[in-house]
C-alpha cells in the first residue's frame, strides 16, 4: 500500500476504515465488513488514484476491561486502576495482533504496519481526542454542583448534570442510546395501584372539591411496568385537556370514589379487580384534577418523611394508549419525568439532591435511603435486593400491605438492554457528563445533505437518529478508556472542567501519557488559577480528579481527526477551507446510532468559533446488512448455526463437512450478495460460490494454456476477425463497461453475475468451445487462429482487470503464470478499459440469431445422441432447408445464414453444414435423420434443421468427419501438416 502510494499519480482517494472492537477473533461480519472495503479500495487502485486507508481498531472499554477482572479473579474496587489499565492495554495489543493476521489472510490490501495503523489505546490518538474534547468544552460549560439543579436554562456544548440515565447494572456504566437494543420478550410485572387523593388539598380545584365531598375515599388508578420506581413517586401526571370520569362501589354518597380518564373505561372494564367500582357519578377534564394532591402510595406503611403530600401535575405527554390516563411521575426513573418536572419548576436550582427521589444504587439494589419511603421495617424486604429481580417482588408485596395494589400480572414487552452484555439496564439518577446535541443538531443534520448514501434509504435513518437525540452521556463509570480529566472541589462537591483547566492538564499527559491521570497525585493537575496557595497537602485534601472515563463511541468517533492532519500534509482544502474528511465510511446499518453519528456530532461540534460550518467528515456513507444463516436466521452458538470465516477459509475439524475453501470463495461471496441488505450464508452458498469461482478459473486456465503453448506472433486488424470474434469483443467491452460502472457504483453484486456470464456463456459454453478445433487444427499462423488467440488475449487482460478487486490472488495467480514473477502487485496495475470501437451492436444482434439456430440444432443432436445414432456432434453434418426462393434474401436471417454458412459448422460443431433452397427428399438424409422446425421471425415460412449423419470419414487428427476414404488426413490437416 505504501508502495502504491508512492507511485500513483492519481487523485487522492480516502477510504476511512472504521474500528472493529479488538477482542476475540473476527466473525463472518467482519469479513463481510472488511473485503467489501478492500474490493473499494483495490478498484481505485486499479485506476491509480492515490488510496489512503489506514486501518484501524477499538479498543477501551467494558469488555476488555471485564476479560481482565475475570482474569484476575477481582472486582473493579478491589484493584489499582492502573494495574487493570496496564492488563487492559495488553490484553488489546495481543487482540489487534491476532486479528490483524486474520485479515490479512481475507486478503485485505493495507500497510499492516504499526506506523499505518491506528488503536484508539494510541497516545498521539488519545491526545487528538482530548483536544477535540478540548474544542468542545471551549464552547461553553454547564458544570452543575451535584447538589443543585438548574430550572429552565440552557446548558453549555459540556455539561454535568444529576439526572436520570440509562444505567447497565452489568456494566457498572452509564450508557448511551446509541449503546442499546430492545427485547422484545423481556417480562415484567404489569401493576395497577390505587393512590388516594388528599381529600383537604389546598390547591383543589372548586368542581372536584364539591364532587368528592363527604366521601370515605378517593383513589387514583394507575398503570405501570416499573413497579419498583413506585418508592421514588413524586407526583402523578394528568392531561389537562383529557375527560377523566369518578365511579362509585354504590348509590351511598359516603361510598369510595375510583378516578381514571374516560376514554381507558372499556379497556379496563375487562378487569373488574381494577374497576371495582361501577356507578358513574361525574366526568370532568384533567384540569380539575391538577392542582390536587395525594398521600405516598407507601404512607400507611409509616415512612418517617413519607406522610407529605405529593402533587397531581398537568402534563400534555400522558396519552389515552394504554393505562388509565394518570401517569406515575418519578423523575429520577425517567427522561419525561424529569424533562416535565424541571419545566414546571418543580427541581429548582436552589433544591438538593433529595429533590430526586433516588433509592436504587449503581449494582441495580435498592439503598438503605428506601426506608424513608417505606418505613424501616418494611425496607428490610427491599434492601440490598435488585430491583428487576427479589426487589420487584418484594414491592408487589408491600403494595398489597398497603392496600394499594389492584391487579398484578407479568407481561412480555419491550425493554432498553445492554447490547455488550445482553442483560437489561435500568434508569436511575446519577451525575454524569453530557454533550448538548440539541445545539449542533441542526448543523449536524445540515453537514449530511452534502453526503451520499448507499443504500438511498439510509439517510433517513441516519438523520431520524440523529434528529431523536436532545444529549449524549459522554461519561462511563469504568477506568480503562480516556479520561475525562474534570476536577472536583471537595467541600462544595464543585466540578471543574474549563478551557483553563485542561490547558493545564492536557500539557501534564501530552508528557506523561493519559495513564498519568491515574497514577500522578491531584495537586499536579491543579492549575495555577486554583491553587488558592495551598501547598501540595491542601490541594490534596481539597480536590480530587474525576473517575469516569469517556464513551468509546467518543473515543472511535473522533477517528475523523487523523485525516486533518493527511489534508494539511497534502495541501488539499476545500474552498471555505474545511477539510473534505473521507471520500468513503463503509459499515453495518447498525452503525446509524454508533459511529457514522458520533463521527457527525464529534466533528460539528468541535468546529471552531468564527471559522465555517464544518463539513461532515465523510462524502459517502455506505450501509450493509447483518449476516445470516441459509434460513435467515441471525447466528447464535444456541442453533449451532454460527459460521468462522477462518473455517471458510482454513477448514475445519472434520474437513468433508467443512472444507478449506480459500479466502477467494469467502470474498466470492461477498462479491456476489447484495450487500445493503441483510445476508445468508451456510453450507450450500458456499458450494456455490466455490463452483462460481470454480468456472471462472477454469475459462482463465484454458486461456493461460492457449497463450503459454503458441502465443500471439503477430498483430490482427479487426477486419480479420469473424463474427464470433467481433462478438466476443462486443461482450468483453459490455462486461468491462458494466464492472467499470457498478464498482463505481458500489454494486459488486452486478459485477460478479456479470463476470460470471461472460466466464460461463460468452466463453466456456460458446466461445471457447466453438474454437478448439480452430486452436488445436488450424496453422499456427493462420488468421483464423491468429484471430482467436488475439481476442482471447484480449479477453485475459480485461478479465484480469475485472477480477482484481474481488479475487486478488487468482488475479495474482493469472498474471504470474502468463507474465512470471513480478515486482509490483496485480493491483498496482492500471485499468486500461476496453476501446469503444469494439461495440458492435450488429455483432451482438447477428449471434442472437444464430445463437436461436443452434439450440434448435443441440436438441437435434440430442435427440440422435439418446437414440445412440452418435456419440459425438462431429459425427453429424446439418442440412438448413429454407423456404423456396428465401435464397434471394438480401436481409433477415436467410440473408445471414448465406452470409456466415462458412462459419456454421464451427458455430454448432458437426463437421459439415448446407443451405438448401427448399425442402429435401427423404432419400437424400442418410441412414438416419432428426429434424426440428424454427419459424422465420422476418417473412412467411420456416427454416428445417436437419441432423443426418455425416458424409466422409474421420480424421485421426482433428477427429472432423471431412476425410476421404482414401486418404490419410483431411484437407485442412493434409495442408497444415504439409507446410
Amino acid at each position: 500500500m505504501a508502495g502504491q502510494w508512492r507511485n500513483a499519480q492519481g487523485p487522492l482517494f480516502v477510504f476511512h476504515d472504521g474500528p472493529p472492537y479488538a477482542n476475540g477473533e473476527l466473525h463472518i461480519g467482519h469479513a463481510l465488513n472488511k473485503i467489501l472495503k478492500d474490493i473499494i479500495n483495490r478498484y481505485h487502485v486499479s485506476l491509480g488514484h492515490r488510496v489512503h486507508y489506514i486501518p484501524g481498531w477499538d479498543c477501551h472499554g467494558l469488555p476488555i476491561e471485564n476479560k481482565i477482572l475475570q482474569k484476575l479473579g477481582k472486582r473493579p474496587q478491589e484493584l489499582e486502576p492502573d494495574v487493570i489499565r496496564r492488563e487492559a492495554e495488553a490484553f488489546a495489543k495481543q487482540e489487534v495482533k491476532v486479528q490483524q493476521d486474520q485479515f490479512r489472510q481475507f486478503g485485505v490490501m493495507a500497510d499492516w504496519t504499526p506506523e499505518s495503523t491506528y488503536r484508539t489505546l494510541d497516545h498521539d490518538y488519545e491526545i487528538r481526542q482530548l483536544r477535540i474534547f478540548q474544542k468542545m468544552v471551549e464552547k461553553g460549560t454547564s458544570l452543575l454542583q451535584p447538589c443543585s439543579q438548574r430550572a429552565n436554562s440552557l446548558p453549555g456544548l459540556i455539561y454535568r448534570h444529576y439526572r436520570p440515565v440509562y444505567y447497565s447494572p452489568s456494566s457498572s456504566s452509564a450508557l448511551a442510546e446509541a449503546e442499546l437494543t430492545y427485547n422484545v420478550k423481556h417480562v415484567s410485572y404489569s401493576v395497577y395501584v390505587a393512590f388516594e387523593l388528599e381529600p383537604d388539598s389546598p390547591q383543589m380545584s372548586a368542581p372536584l372539591r364539591t364532587l368528592i365531598a363527604g366521601r370515605k375515599s378517593v383513589r387514583l388508578l394507575v398503570w405501570t411496568t416499573t413497579p419498583w420506581t413506585l418508592t421514588a413517586n413524586m407526583g402523578i401526571a394528568v392531561h389537562p385537556e383529557m375527560m377523566y370520569k369518578a365511579v362509585a362501589a354504590s348509590s351511598d354518597p359516603t361510598a369510595p370514589m375510583d378516578i381514571f380518564a374516560v376514554e381507558r373505561e372499556e379497556a379496563l372494564a375487562k378487569y373488574p379487580e381494577v374497576m371495582s367500582s361501577k356507578i358513574p357519578i361525574a366526568e370532568f377534564q384533567g384540569s380539575d384534577l391538577a392542582g390536587s394532591t395525594y398521600r405516598p402510595i407507601f404512607s400507611s406503611l409509616h415512612g418517617p418523611s413519607s406522610s407529605s403530600p405529593l402533587p397531581i401535575i398537568p402534563s400534555r405527554h400522558v396519552t389515552s394508549d394504554s393505562g388509565t390516563g394518570l401517569v406515575h411521575c418519578a423523575p429520577a426513573h425517567g427522561a419525561e419525568d424529569y424533562t416535565v418536572f424541571r419545566n414546571l419548576g418543580l427541581l429548582s436550582s436552589s433544591s438538593s439532591l433529595g429533590d430526586l427521589l433516588c433509592h436504587v444504587d449503581i449494582q441495580g439494589q435498592f439503598t438503605e435511603g428506601v426506608q424513608d419511603v417505606v418505613g424501616e421495617k418494611a425496607a428490610h424486604a427491599l434492601v440490598g435486593k435488585e430491583v428487576l429481580g427479589e426487589g420487584g417482588k418484594a414491592i408487589v408485596g408491600l403494595l398489597e400491605n398497603a392496600g394499594a395494589l389492584r391487579k398484578i400480572e407479568k407481561i412480555k414487552h419491550r425493554y432498553p438492554y445492554d447490547w455488550r452484555t445482553d442483560k437489561p439496564v435500568i434508569v436511575i439518577a446519577t451525575s454524569q457528563w453530557f454533550a448538548n446535541i440539541d445545539q449542533i443538531k441542526e448543523d449536524a443534520i445540515a453537514a449530511l445533505q452534502d453526503v451520499s448514501f448507499t443504500p438511498a434509504q439510509s439517510r433517513n435513518r441516519l438523520e431520524s437518529f440523529v434528529r431523536s437525540r436532545s444529549e449524549w452521556c459522554i461519561s462511563r463509570q469504568r477506568v480503562w478508556g480516556v479520561p475525562i480529566p474534570s476536577l472536583h472541589h471537595i467541600p462544595s462537591g464543585r466540578a471543574v472542567l474549563d478551557a483553563n483547566s485542561l490547558n493545564h492538564i492536557l500539557s501534564i499527559l501530552l508528557e506523561k501519557r493519559t495513564a498519568y491521570w491515574w497514577t500522578g497525585p491531584v495537586e499536579e493537575f491543579v492549575p495555577p488559577a486554583l491553587r488558592d496557595g495551598m501547598d501540595a497537602k491542601q490541594l490534596a485534601e481539597t480536590w480530587r480528579k474525576g473517575t469516569d472515563t469517556m464513551d468509546v463511541w467518543f473515543d472511535s468517533g473522533t477517528s475523523w481527526s487523523m485525516l486533518d492532519d493527511l489534508y494539511q500534509h497534502d495541501g488539499v482544502q476545500s474552498v471555505d477551507g474545511r477539510t473534505y474528511g473521507a471520500n468513503v465510511c463503509l459499515e453495518g446499518s447498525d452503525q446509524h446510532r454508533g459511529w457514522f453519528q458520533s463521527q457527525l456530532l464529534t466533528a460539528i461540534a468541535s468546529a471552531e468559533i468564527g471559522k465555517p460550518k464544518r463539513a461532515a467528515p465523510y462524502g459517502t456513507l455506505i450501509t450493509h446488512g447483518m449476516v445470516l444463516d441459509e434460513k435467515s436466521r441471525k447466528m447464535s452458538k444456541s442453533l449451532g448455526n454460527v459460521i468462522s470465516p477462518m473455517t471458510i477459509i482454513n477448514g475445519g475439524t472434520n474437513k468433508k463437512k467443512d472444507p478449506a475453501y480459500g479466502s477467494e470463495v469467502l470474498r466470492m461471496w461477498v462479491a456476489t450478495v447484495k450487500f445493503t441488505e441483510d445476508i445468508q450464508i451456510g453450507p450450500q452458498v458456499l458450494a456455490n460460490c466455490a463452483e462460481a469461482l470454480r468456472k471462472i478459473r477454469n475459462s482463465a486456465r484454458f486461456i493461460l494454456g492457449v497463450l503459454e503453448d503458441q502465443p500471439l506472433t503477430h498483430k490482427v486488424n479487426r477486419e480479420q476477425y469473424g463474427l464470433a470474434e467481433r462478438y466476443v469483443m462486443h461482450e468483453l467491452h459490455k462486461l468491462d463497461t458494466t464492472a467499470l460502472h457498478s464498482y463505481a457504483s458500489y454494486d459488486f453484486a452486478r459485477v460478479a453475475n456479470a463476470l460470471l456470464y461472460f466466464a460461463n456463456v460468452t466463453l466456456s459454453s460458446l466461445y471457447l468451445d466453438i474454437t478448439k478445433d480452430c486452436l488445436y487444427a488450424n496453422a499456427r499462423e493462420s488468421v483464423e487462429r491468429q484471430a482467436v488467440v488475439s481476442v482471447l488475449e484480449r479477453v485475459l487482460v480485461t478479465m484480469t482487470s475485472v477480477i482484481t478487486p474481488i479475487l486478488p490472488y487468482l488475479a495474482e495467480e493469472i498474471r504470474t503464470t502468463w507474465h512470471g514473477v513480478q515486482d509490483n502487485s496485480v493491483s498496482a496495475k492500471i485499468w486500461v478499459p476496453v476501446s469503444a470501437e469494439w461495440e458492435d451492436t450488429q455483432a451482438e444482434s447477428d449471434m442472437s440469431e444464430l445463437i436461436r439456430v443452434r439450440n434448435k440444432v443441440r436438441v437435434a443432436l440430442e435427440r440422435a445422441r439418446r437414440a445412440s445414432q452418435l456419440k459425438s456432434s462431429l459425427e453429424a453434418n446439418v442440412i438448413l432447408s429454407l423456404p423456396k426462393g428465401a435464397m434471394q434474401d438480401a436481409h433477415g436471417l436467410v440473408s445471414l445464414l448465406r452470409r456466415e454458412e462458412h462459419f456454421l459448422k464451427t458455430l454448432f460443431i458437426v463437421s459439415d453444414v448446407k443451405l438448401a433452397d427448399g425442402s429435401i427428399p427423404t432419400s437424400h438424409l442418410g441412414s438416419w435423420h432428426y429434424a426440428e422446425s424454427m419459424p422465420l421471425p422476418d417473412r412467411e415460412g420456416s427454416v428445417e434443421i436437419t441432423v443426418v449423419p455425416a458424409a466422409q470419414s474421420k480424421c485421426p487428427r482433428c477427429w472432423t468427419f471431412n476425410r476421404k476414404e482414401e486418404d490419410t488426413l483431411c484437407y485442412r490437416c493434409s495442408d497444415v501438416l504439409s507446410a
